[in-house]
């Protein structure tokens, strides 16, 4: 994602500042439970041979970079981020897998208009990143620059943050998650009014021809991944703060009690969740 982090209330992996340990925590548990979503979405790439060098921009904590690793086990990735922090524990990350050799950390903020120097790739990755990106259209002008021609940019972006209650949930006031988010609208569309969009007629613009397009439905059971119910807790924890104003004081109430742990009704003792969301996949060539 992107340095957006120290505005929005919730992301996904990217480029974020300011958010600390609560949004590393959720990337990581983002990375753990969307991880087979991931390998499929690598996977369908349309790549002609395997790429030697990747970069993976708003790397975050790492999910796109070890799913890269992985599908490409010759390739190097230089992974960027404007988060310190997560640099750092995506380095501890590579050192315990034994792929720190092939990994060169960043640290930029992209939304500047000079980009350090990234090499000259065959694939740029972008993974909730571009919809908060204060001048998309000229960080896809970057990235055209920056690919090798013939390269691919994989633009991978997130519907909006996973539900994960059912719609009937909690007791006593059903529909609440929903209301939460709704709660937020007002927020997103002044801070992150890319977020939704179609990337296609603007890496069009930019000089990419696009010769993919996918998306992939996620609707993963909470019996599937104990990593679910912290993932859960993680998201609604960060979207309360920019729900709170517009919710009424009875949601208020029953957010608070999903969100303590300390309450038998804690999201983390509820045995009907799910991941519900979908991902977009842009793929588009450099000519």
């Amino acid at each position: 994602m992107t340095q957006a982090h120290q505005h929005t209330p919730h992301g996904h992996s990217g480029q974020h500042g300011g958010h600390g340990h609560g949004q590393a925590e959720i990337l990581d548990l983002d990375a753990e439970v969307l991880a087979e979503h991931l390998a499929s979405i690598t996977a369908w790439l349309p790549l002609k041979v395997e790429p030697r060098q990747i970069v993976d921009l708003g790397c975050g904590t790492g999910a796109g970079t070890f799913a890269l690793l992985e599908r490409f086990p010759e390739t190097h990735v230089t992974a960027v981020d404007a988060s310190v922090g997560h640099l750092e524990l995506l380095c501890e990350k590579a050192c315990a897998r034994g792929v720190s050799d092939r990994v060169r950390t960043v640290q930029a903020d992209l939304d500047t208009s000079h980009w350090p120097d990234l090499g000259t790739p065959d694939l740029v990755w972008a993974s909730a990143l571009m919809h908060h990106m204060a001048h998309p259209d000229r960080a896809l002008r970057s990235v055209h620059g920056l690919l090798a021609p013939g390269g691919l940019f994989a633009v991978v972006e997130l519907d909006g943050f996973p539900r994960f209650l059912p719609t009937d949930a909690p007791e006593g006031r059903p529909g609440l998650e929903e209301r939460a988010h709704c709660a937020t609208d007002g927020f997103h569309a002044e801070h992150v009014p890319h977020r939704g969009a179609d990337w296609g007629p603007m890496l069009a613009a930019a000089g990419f021809a696009v010769e993919g397009e996918r998306t992939v439905t996620v609707n993963i059971e909470g019996n599937r991944s104990a990593a679910v119910g912290r993932y859960a807790q993680a998201g609604l924890q960060r979207i309360r703060g920019a729900a709170a104003p517009a919710l009424s004081p009875e949601d208020l109430a029953a957010l608070d009690e999903l969100l303590d742990v300390n309450s038998p009704h804690s999201i983390l003792h509820r045995d009907d969740l799910a991941v519900r969301t979908e991902r977009t996949v842009w793929a588009a060539r450099r000519a």
